[in-house]
């Protein structure tokens, strides 16, 4: 197959799950817990707020590095 179709599957595939995932953001089911894991900088001062979500952030690249990685394997 073309290296030009496999493109094109792998930005659809990106597109339903940025779909997907704005469904379940304006749904209310995001995980109350992602932000708040042990490792998210979370700094509150009167006048001043800090927030580095560094344990979430590694989370989700985890995440999107396995499904990049699946994609590859199995889309033609």
């Amino acid at each position: 197959m073309p290296p030009d179709t496999r493109i094109a599957w792998l930005l659809i595939l990106l597109g339903l799950l940025l779909v997907l995932a704005g469904l379940v953001w304006l749904a209310g089911a995001w995980p109350s817990w992602l932000g708040r894991l042990p490792g998210d900088i979370r700094i509150e001062r009167p006048g001043f707020k800090l927030y580095v979500p560094l344990t979430s952030c590694l989370l989700i690249s985890l995440l999107l590095t396995a499904l990049a990685w699946l994609a590859r394997r199995w889309l033609p």
